[in-house]
């Protein structure tokens, strides 16, 4: 039986995109009778790190974890980085000493890879890299980092080494693919993994609950809703600027944001001072079994994303799990979008950064409903098709298959 250890950044219980990608990956891994593991670095606890009854082993949702004991370090971000990157080398050294993996995943972003390099060189196991997002980019996005500073510069030269090192190299998307191409990697080496949806839990939507509707004051409405994380680059102040605009087109208008992030406070704060106030709901977190209640209440699931390098070459997930269940799609038309979004064939998009073309492109949808059933069903069909986790990890195969063969073949000639 093929061993396969999956090096992480954080994972379940957590929630994020990054966990729920991690989750399916692993789900599918095991439906093919794969031994599958995941271990997790500092940022899987900080900043509360594990105590010392604490069990370094967790089974969630039927997938095995493994932490890297610890306290994250503290003082100089760089310092700090290589001391977290030694932390989890020593981790994942041992659980290979103990489970002896066949091939080493490791998964974006640069921090793991570099620390998960470290040991499969020394054991001589292959070693595929999966970037899901260049790591200097996202901090641009998250608003923690500056494109074109000393640290950006230098964690793009740390991804790229790591690319360079690694047996063999899977990206989310086109668009992270065209990037490391142009900085010189071979094409032959990287394979594109999309964003999927697990169709047993995305697949079968459930009927709108009026109790939650009359609890969220969506009776009657024309409701437009976020579910995801509130990050600065998901546009949702544009969003939010866009609803006077769009109740004065359709009185019955109605926001839902569901979720929460580094923006919630400034994004309530704006919504209370915006004109019309009470056409913007905004639920909290939720727990992820609930989602699909509220993806229910919601009749066009709206994805302002700005324009910047991380929206451009990176795909989101959230716009699959939309369609899946049945909703209708309205995006800015950043690169990561498109790749997912044929306007007016799965979706609708609009311009980035645009508060009045939002507006425009929801009104539109709202005044022409006919269309509505076979885009929804177009769209479904696609994610089925193509976006479908069960298919989508086929794509690891003949690589973790070819990487095997190698390795097989320099033991055969030391």
């Amino acid at each position: 039986m093929t061993r396969i250890l999956h090096v992480l950044d954080h994972s379940l219980p957590l929630h994020s995109g990054y966990t729920f990608r991690t989750r399916a990956i692993l789900r599918a891994q095991m439906a093919k009778g794969w031994a599958v593991r995941g271990i997790t670095g500092h940022r899987h606890v900080a900043p509360k790190p594990l105590d010392e009854t604490a069990s370094l082993e967790e089974e969630v949702d039927g997938l095995h974890f493994h932490r890297t004991p610890g306290e994250p370090a503290t003082g100089n971000p760089l310092i700090r980085e290589w001391r977290d990157i030694s932390a989890h080398a020593d981790a994942i050294e041992s659980l290979v000493r103990d489970w002896r993996p066949d091939i080493i995943h490791a998964h974006s972003p640069v921090l793991n890879a570099i620390a998960a390099q470290r040991v499969a060189k020394r054991h001589g196991i292959p070693m595929i890299y999966e970037i899901r997002a260049f790591w200097e980019d996202a901090a641009v996005g998250n608003g923690t980092g500056t494109q074109g500073s000393p640290r950006y510069w230098l964690t793009r030269q740390l991804e790229t080494h790591a690319v360079r090192a690694a047996d063999a190299v899977a990206v989310i998307c086109e668009g992270l693919r065209g990037d490391l191409i142009a900085r010189g990697i071979d094409r032959d080496k990287i394979i594109v993994s999309p964003n999927g949806v697990d169709m047993e839990q995305f697949g079968d939507p459930v009927p709108r609950d009026p109790a939650l509707t009359a609890k969220l004051g969506l009776e009657g409405a024309d409701v437009v809703g976020f579910i995801g994380s509130f990050y600065d680059y998901e546009g949702l102040d544009d969003l939010i600027a866009a609803m006077p605009r769009l109740v004065r087109a359709r009185p019955k208008a109605k926001l839902l944001m569901v979720g929460g992030g580094p923006r919630e406070q400034a994004l309530r704060e704006q919504a209370m001072a915006s004109p019309f106030a009470d056409h913007i709901v905004f639920v909290g977190r939720v727990p992820h079994d609930q989602v699909e209640h509220y993806y229910a209440q919601v009749d066009i699931l709206a994805y302002p994303r700005k324009a910047m390098r991380l929206t451009d070459l990176v795909t989101p997930l959230k716009p699959l799990e939309a369609m899946a269940q049945g909703r209708l799609v309205a995006a800015s038309s950043v690169g990561g979008h498109r790749e997912l979004i044929e306007d007016g064939v799965t979706g609708t998009l609009f311009a980035p950064d645009d508060p009045a073309s939002i507006a425009a492109a929801l009104a539109g949808l709202f005044a022409d409903r006919a269309p509505w059933d076979e885009r929804r069903a177009v769209a479904r069909a696609f994610v089925e098709r193509e976006r479908n986790w069960s298919a989508n990890i086929l794509r690891y195969e003949p690589v973790y298959q070819h990487l095997l063969a190698q390795a097989d073949g320099a033991r055969a000639a030391a």
